[in-house]
């Protein structure tokens, strides 16, 4: 199997997302046994067995928007680990092994250490998030986040003056995760974000959605939700977390700067080079909509980058 990397796609060899959404709506519609089997719905657990949350709390920053259907959120994803079709994820993860799992904590901070997922969890008041969540293929959802602040876990480890970024790696186990052992990008992943973004109270980590645990394709068991920055900032399936004084190097910047900048922030006006972000299109929905700057978190975000060329600082 010929592994391509982004530089040397053409166009007209990418599977647009309307193309993607087509073929699922017109099999969900159809009704019919032998076309529902070939469905990526067909992988899932029953959301009758689905292992849920209770006494949740709606945080204010949520939107009323209509929720992206739970099916749609948990079959069509980016997780390159498990492969680079939208529906791998789904398909390849269903055995992946979350427990027990641990985080390690390194750089600029008081309280380095490697500490087991339920210390990094349990001190936090979970609840419920509903955020549009925009990627750069055009399309978006409004997925209902199970998480707690960033900023609160990041506290608890004092990071120092030094620490002016947050860098976050993804587990790297090809044995688990099969997407790894092709070269699509250099592994592990690798994301960061400015220590002002880590920080503030938009961001946060989630380790569960629609009021149920993660499932493992979303990134299971803890990932990254920052709501006014393109998806691929959202790194899944935590181990690291470094407080560093120079700007991390990310997966997606390193593979193709040209399309990806550090930043990601959601700005319309800024094309990407094969595609247009002015209209997006939610999973499940035909209908185009007005790509809004910062994802529709302008008021909230847009004084972190006051002075900032955002048309550069993509």
């Amino acid at each position: 199997m010929l592994i391509k990397r982004p530089d040397d796609i053409r166009p007209s060899e990418i599977t647009t997302e309307g193309l993607y959404a087509q073929r699922r709506e017109f099999l969900r519609q159809a009704g019919l046994a032998g076309l529902a089997l070939a469905t990526p719905a067909l992988w899932l657990p029953s959301s009758s067995h689905a292992s849920r949350y209770s006494g949740l709390s709606r945080s204010p920053s949520s939107t009323d928007e209509e929720m992206t259907d739970y099916d749609d959120a948990s079959s069509y994803n980016n997780f390159y680990e498990f492969g680079t079709d939208k529906d791998e994820p789904a398909r390849k993860a269903i055995g992946f092994k979350t427990h027990p799992w641990s985080v390690t904590i390194e750089g600029e901070c008081g309280k380095p250490g490697r500490y087991n997922l339920e210390d990094i969890i349990q001190p936090h008041t979970l609840e419920e998030r509903i955020y549009r969540m925009r990627c750069v293929e055009a399309w978006s959802m409004v997925i209902p986040w199970v998480g707690f602040p960033l900023g609160d876990l990041l506290k608890r480890f004092e990071p120092n003056a030094k620490a002016k970024y947050v860098e976050f790696t993804t587990l790297h186990d090809p044995d688990r995760m099969p997407g790894q052992r092709q070269p699509v990008l250099n592994w592990p992943y690798r994301e960061g974000l400015r220590i002002d973004e880590a920080m503030h109270p938009l961001t946060i980590l989630a380790v569960g959605m629609y009021g149920r645990k993660l499932p493992n394709q979303n990134g299971a068991p803890l990932r990254l939700v920052v709501p006014w920055k393109y998806g691929f900032k959202g790194i899944k399936s935590i181990v690291s977390i470094r407080f560093q004084e120079e700007q991390p190097y990310t997966s997606w910047n390193e593979a193709s700067w040209r399309e990806y900048g550090f930043y990601a922030n959601v700005n319309p006006e800024v094309n990407h080079p094969r595609w247009s972000q002015k209209k997006e299109r939610r999973i499940g929905d035909w209908t185009k909509r007005k790509t809004l700057p910062f994802n529709g978190y302008a008021e909230q975000v847009a004084h972190l980058y006051r002075g900032m060329d955002l048309s550069k600082e993509y």
